[in-house]
């Protein structure tokens, strides 16, 4: 039975490409991060961050990604991505990672959202279209999502990755996950949208 933190847990609107999101009452999106320690067609188990146990169950509608290493030099104009970030005295936002979808994601989670980050604090997350660049002490970027627009600085040792779509076969003992889920009607904790590091890779979002 999956413990205190997921019960809170709501469908929310992004995919990590991230699979779903979800999200908090008070709209703040708060993933779970783990290892998966054991995997079959219907449950994962995996042990958090923390080093809490749970079990959450797999559907034919849990979406699943793959995150893989990239490069600064990935982030380009027009590239669709998101970015959990840290809110500046200027109004604009300072990156803590970077994750470019691959171009079958793009619009996956358009938006600006609180986000819980993994240590534990409340920054955000904007999901949107890269527009102006600017290369100077890492990159600066205006992030378009519907009619609004971010700036963001990403400075050159925060992470970059690539989230492309994959399936089930990816999620094995030892893989770093980062998993959003929600209760079904019979109060039961399902994974909504799973995003699983490749290679070792521990996803930075």
């Amino acid at each position: 039975m999956i413990k205190h933190r997921l019960p809170a847990l709501l469908l929310g609107a992004l995919a990590l490409s991230f699979g779903a999101m979800a999200a908090t009452p008070d709209n703040v999106i708060t993933p779970v991060r783990g290892t998966i320690e054991n995997v079959n067609d219907n449950t994962l188990q995996l042990t958090t961050r923390q080093g809490e146990k749970l079990s959450v169950g797999l559907t034919d509608k849990t979406k699943v990604n793959s995150v893989s290493k990239a490069k600064m030099s990935d982030i380009k104009p027009d590239s669709f991505i998101g970015t959990a970030a840290v809110p500046q005295a200027d109004g604009t936002l300072k990156a803590l990672e970077v994750h470019v979808f691959a171009p079958g994601l793009r619009g996956s989670g358009e938006g600006f959202n609180p986000f819980e980050s993994a240590n534990g604090q409340v920054n955000t997350m904007t999901n949107g279209t890269v527009g102006k660049l600017v290369n100077s002490n890492g990159r600066t970027m205006t992030v378009k999502y519907h009619d609004k627009e971010k700036t963001i600085a990403v400075p050159d040792d925060v992470p970059v990755v690539l989230i492309t779509p994959a399936d089930k076969s990816i999620l094995k003992p030892g893989t770093k996950v980062v998993l959003f889920a929600m209760k079904d009607d019979k109060g039961n904790a399902i994974a909504r949208g799973i995003s699983a590091g490749k290679d070792g890779l521990v996803p930075p979002m």
